[in-house]
């Protein structure tokens, strides 16, 4: 009998991301878990390094902003709505020397609230707070998103 499953988002999410954002897969961004209203992203240290040994800004800017569309495909109908970044400020806390690992969530009430306005106005602001971490768990980042869900076609 065949195993008619679906893959789980993360391995939708890491197959779509080289056509959809393909400097973050250069990067190695990789979507480790994907489900309504949680999202993990990490990426290696290796090759994204910087002139004085740590990971370069950008990368960890890249592992926490993507969440918002991970979380934005595994809480929302893709079919009905689409997500974008509207503002991103990120919080360096300490140089990452390792791999890092980002984490968001969105609350079921906040979900709810987002699709009812968004289905009212043809589109709904949310607020997404990420944290990244090293290997060793020291949050080397923070980051604070405006994201916006739209309607297609609005």
């Amino acid at each position: 009998m065949a195993n008619d499953a679906a893959p789980p988002l993360s391995e939708v999410m890491n197959g779509a991301l080289e056509f959809t954002i393909p400097i973050a897969h250069k990067m190695g961004v990789q979507a480790t878990e994907v489900r309504p209203g949680y999202a993990a992203t990490k990426v290696p240290v290796e090759g994204n390094g910087n002139h004085f040994g740590a990971m370069y800004a950008g990368v960890l800017f890249t592992v926490a902003e993507i969440l918002g569309g991970a979380i934005a495909i595994s809480s929302f109908d893709g079919a009905k709505y689409f997500p974008l970044v509207k503002d991103l400020q990120i919080f360096f806390r300490r140089p990452a020397t390792t791999d890092v690992t980002a984490e968001a969530s969105l609350s079921d009430e906040e979900i709810a609230r987002i699709t009812e306005e968004a289905d009212a106005k043809g589109k709904a602001d949310f607020t997404l707070k990420a944290v990244v971490t090293d290997a060793n768990g020291v949050v080397v980042a923070e980051t604070q998103g405006l994201y916006q869900l739209r309607t297609h076609g609005k």
